[in-house]
């Protein structure tokens, strides 16, 4: 009877041992046992970045419609930290990477100086990388350039005004000349060629190129989630 009972017991043992060793094991293989709770990973441990999440800039090299060309690299740098629901999402100081997508320069007469500017991926300071769609949603740090459209295109203010008094300056000072020299006749043909003149001078000149200089602040718009290994984001901190 006691060879039974000790059968049983050594049955009774094996069995146990074998449902707390697949306790222990996840469908990866991984070690996952109470005592090491950290290697389990719980749906708390999933990060994601909003689609529509707003991060300020700051760009780390100048651009300008008048070297510029579609393919260029953008470089830029979180100047402020992103946490939501109190978790860090992005460091400040992390590193943005894009690249223009489209470059025209300002015309003769008219025609605005535009750039098209796209960002591709998050480099933290560990050297994690993300890859992510973001465009360009604001210029609180740019002069004279403004957002022509919510597809992130930057534009140029514009001089057409500039250009129109340009040409009915030298208009008006041919006519003086002229008016001078040989009375109503002479300021009507004086007109005329100082508005040629004028005219000449427009179209010899382009409008203002955009121009961003190094240190301009640019509010990025992530166009879509972006999941994120928030085990590498700590990592960042230590």
């Amino acid at each position: 009877m006691w060879r039974l009972n000790v059968v049983i017991l050594l049955v009774s043992a094996g069995l146990w041992g074998q449902s707390n060793s697949t306790a222990l094991v996840d469908s990866d293989g991984k070690n996952v046992s109470a005592n090491h709770p950290d290697t389990a990973v719980s749906d708390s441990e999933k990060v994601i970045i909003p689609a529509g999440t707003k991060v300020p800039l700051a760009l780390k090299q100048g651009i300008s419609t008048k070297s510029a060309r579609p393919g260029d690299p953008v470089y830029a740098q979180t100047n402020f930290p992103i946490a939501i629901n109190g978790k860090m999402l992005i460091p400040a100081g992390t590193y943005v990477q894009g690249a223009i997508s489209r470059v025209q320069r300002g015309g003769r007469l008219k025609g605005r100086a535009e750039i098209l500017m796209h960002f591709t991926s998050l480099v933290y300071p560990n050297g994690y990388t993300v890859l992510l769609p973001g465009s360009v949603d604001n210029l609180p740090g740019a002069d004279h350039e403004k957002m022509k459209d919510q597809e992130g295109t930057i534009q140029e203010e514009g001089q057409t005004g500039k250009k129109v008094e340009t040409i009915a300056s030298s208009a008006g000072t041919g006519a003086v000349v002229g008016g001078l020299s040989r009375g109503g006749k002479g300021a009507a043909v004086g007109a005329g060629v100082g508005g040629v003149a004028g005219m000449a001078i427009a179209l010899l000149t382009r409008g203002n190129d955009v121009r961003l200089e190094p240190g301009t602040g640019i509010d990025m718009i992530i166009q879509r989630e972006v999941p994120l290994d928030r085990a590498r984001i700590r990592a960042v901190d230590r």
